[in-house]
């Protein structure tokens, strides 16, 4: 069967027929894609611009229509670049591209972020831990995808007011296995070190960790929250909580991510004490290298790998015109053992005592 309109020039590009036809990129990107806020007059003018420059319309919108956007609030956190990894793979496999974006600090940077991406012809977005996570944070953004019909998927920070597919780890069950371990190797003076609670993820590992302890230890929800400390999810933000928690008597840590964790066994060290023979600790993601720390960190291993293909297989659902669910899927942890945690002997309080049955709480 001959070929069906002219030959494809290999070299014309967006920037090309914006030239020829005199408009923008993004106004070429959004006549193609048949997106609203193109006058009739610059969409026949773009479509002449093709014609003249021997491209066909059908050949260049399939090529401009198939890239999906990857947004994560930074990159220094290695488990944002995995979870963008794994999703590229599987978006591949199933003929997209992916382009990467990380958020800048500051709601408005976001918002024209996305704006840019929609008129560059992305089909889709994916958000990994995004301003969906935070419940002090404008959402209109997401109403302006949905009003502009372009479908997008949130992993790690439910909003019930978003009508979108979600993707999250369960973060109580993880603090649960956390706790579980931390106590059957003898601790009952366990802390937690996470970020702010604005934070739905944050949210839910406070409530794990508080549930833990009132099934293992029957500590009330008020005696809970007397050894939880919000910093940041950084190495500084770890260090700073394990400090604190340090201070009161702490024989083990739980930290909201693996930064976290490395932060507080800094701070453990810094006070001459050892990992794990004085000080427990565990991290949150089972980042990339974290196995090769010292000690090898035990961590709350997230599954990114299912989590990212889920997330996948949600939006190329909604792109090619199938019927999602709008809701929340949930995804189960994982505890990996490894060599930052062991048998509770020491306390961590000044008269360096063993540890109590019945702690001060």
């Amino acid at each position: 069967m001959g070929a069906i309109g002219p030959p494809v020039a290999a070299r014309t590009r967006l920037s090309d027929i914006a030239a020829q036809a005199g408009v923008s990129e993004a106004t070429v990107s959004r006549a193609l894609n048949g997106k609203a806020g193109v006058s009739a007059a610059t969409r026949r003018s773009v479509l002449a611009a093709v014609d003249a420059l021997g491209l066909a319309t059908s050949r260049l919108k399939a090529r401009t229509a198939r890239l999906v956007a990857v947004i994560t609030p930074e990159l220094s956190n290695p488990g944002f670049p995995v979870f963008a990894q794994v999703i590229g793979q599987s978006l591949r496999r199933r003929g997209y591209a992916s382009v990467l974006c990380a958020q800048t600090q500051g709601g408005r940077a976001d918002d024209e972020l996305v704006d840019v991406l929609v008129n560059r012809g992305v089909v889709g977005v994916i958000f990994v831990s995004g301003a969906h996570a935070d419940t002090s944070a404008d959402h209109d953004r997401y109403a302006k995808l949905l009003s502009r019909k372009v479908p997008f998927v949130s992993i790690n920070g439910y909003g019930e007011r978003i009508p979108a597919p979600f993707i999250s780890t369960d973060d109580r069950a993880g603090m649960g296995m956390a706790v579980r371990h931390l106590t059957e190797m003898g601790h009952e003076r366990i802390g937690l070190a996470v970020g702010q609670r604005c934070d739905v993820p944050v949210q839910r590992k406070i409530e794990g960790f508080a549930a833990a302890l009132l099934d293992l230890l029957g500590r009330t929800e008020e005696q809970a929250d007397e050894w939880i400390r919000q910093t940041l999810f950084t190495v500084e933000g770890g260090h700073a909580g394990a400090d604190s928690l340090l201070d009161m008597g702490c024989t083990a840590i739980v930290c909201g991510s693996d930064q976290m964790a490395l932060g507080a066994i800094r701070a453990v060290r810094r006070r001459g004490l050892s990992v794990p023979r004085d000080i427990s600790v565990i991290g949150f993601d089972d980042s990339p290298l974290i196995a090769l720390t010292d000690p090898p960190l035990t961590t709350i291993r997230q599954p990114v790998e299912a989590m990212a293909t889920a997330a996948v297989d949600a939006l190329v659902e909604e792109v090619t015109g199938g019927s999602v669910q709008l809701n929340e899927f949930v995804f189960q942890p994982e505890l990996v053992v490894r060599g930052s945690t062991t048998t509770c002997r020491l306390s961590a309080g000044p008269e360096g005592r063993s540890c109590p049955t019945t702690p001060a709480w």
